[in-house]
């Protein structure tokens, strides 16, 4: 597990407000050697820190304006297969095992009411899905975030 410290932190919060800066521009932006940039982008790009480009284009940009959570009763033993199958729904773009009442939390997106429909029926058709509730997202009150954490780290002394 990769620990990023505030050199890491300090570099992460520069790309975020200029995501195409080059080595050597940030380099010059934080004072430090453009070797020292190098060697941390380099060791981000080996150990996957940084997330792949698709997370940040957003659905509704692609004509997927409905954002929805499904929740999913699973048969325990076919776990692994269910997750191979939502990962073939294209609509599906997250999936992440939860502990409680469900088994898991799909994120789903949708271009109408009609299409989430259509989307929820296609999950519920995955053989090992035992049952599902769907809630449709009202508003991103918080987007998807790790700014403030970068921040915290890259104040530590």
């Amino acid at each position: 597990m990769t620990r990023l410290d505030r050199t890491d932190a300090r570099l992460l919060l520069a790309l975020c407000d200029a995501p195409r800066a080059t080595g050597v521009q940030l380099a010059s932006l934080l004072g430090m050697a453009r070797n020292t940039v190098q060697a941390r982008m380099s060791r981000w790009e080996e150990q996957r820190v940084l997330a792949p480009v698709d997370r940040c284009v957003s659905p509704r940009d692609l004509g997927y304006p409905l954002q929805a959570f499904v929740t999913a009763v699973v048969d325990q033993h076919r776990l692994e297969d269910v997750i191979e199958h939502l990962r073939d729904i294209a609509e599906v773009v997250e999936v992440v095992g939860i502990s409680g009442a469900a088994d898991l939390h799909i994120g789903v997106v949708a271009v109408d009411a009609d299409d989430l429909y259509r989307v929820a029926g296609l999950i519920l058709a995955v053989p090992g899905i035992e049952r599902t509730t769907v809630s449709v997202a009202m508003r991103d009150a918080i987007p998807y975030r790790t700014r403030p954490l970068l921040e915290r780290i890259a104040e530590e002394q």
